[in-house]
């Protein structure tokens, strides 16, 4: 019996609670994933899972060697990586999550040029507006808007994503300048719920003061992409994070209004599994990343 890769099977069973999205993770089949797992339970001499017709768990013998033994896997991958990066190499493969906004226009861009020096890393890049459980799906590293509150990761903050207004050029040529905040009421605008109050209006700060003012909100969305895109067809104004319109602000596609005023900004942060070791591939990209990111107008 492999017992690493015994091991490696019963512990991304008992993550994912599935045999089939085990041998998914692993590029195994199910037959496989079962035989390593029965393998293992003979070795042990104890049942360490509880199967049932949705979910599979692990029984109080299966608990206490996942605990054991997830340290231990992850030890393992990274002395191995560790090897290759003290032979001048860094390479692996890094899962790697972030809001889809961010990571097709920033993230996306950072891991080409990393892999330029680095051709040996391999990415997986998922780009979706959610929440992730990094253990259970197996991420390496997320990118997370606001402060992530599980206990099962270590964070590091990257800073404040600035929210400003815009409009184009031809927004404001049909609805005329917008000066004052009873201008931006009669407008119509574009939002997203984050820079919505409980009581439909938009939540503004100028200098530390807060502000709710009363808009005409003629799109609400979840995607970014549908504002920016919104914005540059000049159907409404609207708030957005700064770091995605920098580029259409410098080339004047559109233009700030109200710059005395901002939506609240939110908090970017790096997350990582707590349960597991560090691999140098990982490592590696993370501080590249936050280097990088660091660097991008409207993040502060």
């Amino acid at each position: 019996m492999d017992l690493a890769a015994a091991l490696r099977a019963f512990t991304r069973t008992v993550e994912r609670g599935s045999l089939t999205a085990a041998a998914r993770d692993l590029s195994l089949s199910q037959p496989a994933i079962s035989k390593h797992i029965a393998n293992l339970e003979r070795h042990v001499r104890a049942r360490l899972l509880e199967r049932s017709a949705r979910t599979v768990r692990a029984t109080p013998e299966g608990q206490a060697l996942y605990d054991a033994s997830r340290s231990a896997l992850a030890s393992i991958d990274a002395a191995v990586e560790g090897l290759y990066a003290m032979a001048g190499a860094i390479e692996g493969t890094v899962r790697l999550h972030a809001p889809s906004c961010i990571g097709g226009r920033h993230i996306h861009p950072l891991l080409m040029m990393f892999q330029q020096d680095h051709p040996g890393v391999t990415f997986e890049l998922m780009l979706e507006n959610r929440t992730v459980d990094l253990v259970f799906e197996n991420i390496d590293i997320a990118l997370m808007n606001g402060r992530p509150s599980g206990q099962d990761m270590i964070i590091r903050r990257l800073g404040l994503a600035r929210r400003i207004l815009v409009a184009s050029p031809a927004f404001l040529q049909k609805h005329g300048p917008v000066e004052t905040l009873d201008d931006l009421g009669r407008i119509p605008v574009v939002t997203t719920s984050r820079s919505m109050t409980s009581r439909n209006r938009l939540a503004l700060v100028a200098d530390g003061a807060p502000q709710e003012v009363d808009v005409r909100p003629i799109l609400q969305t979840n995607d970014a992409h549908v504002v920016g895109r919104t914005l540059l067809d000049g159907h409404a104004a609207g708030p957005v994070q700064h770091l995605l319109v920098a580029d259409d602000l410098e080339a004047g596609r559109l233009a700030r209004i109200l710059p005395e005023w901002e939506v609240r900004p939110s908090e970017l942060f790096l997350a990582y599994p707590s349960t597991k070791f560090m691999r140098p591939a990982v490592r590696a990209f993370a501080d590249f990343l936050t280097q990088h990111m660091r660097r991008i107008e409207g993040l502060d």
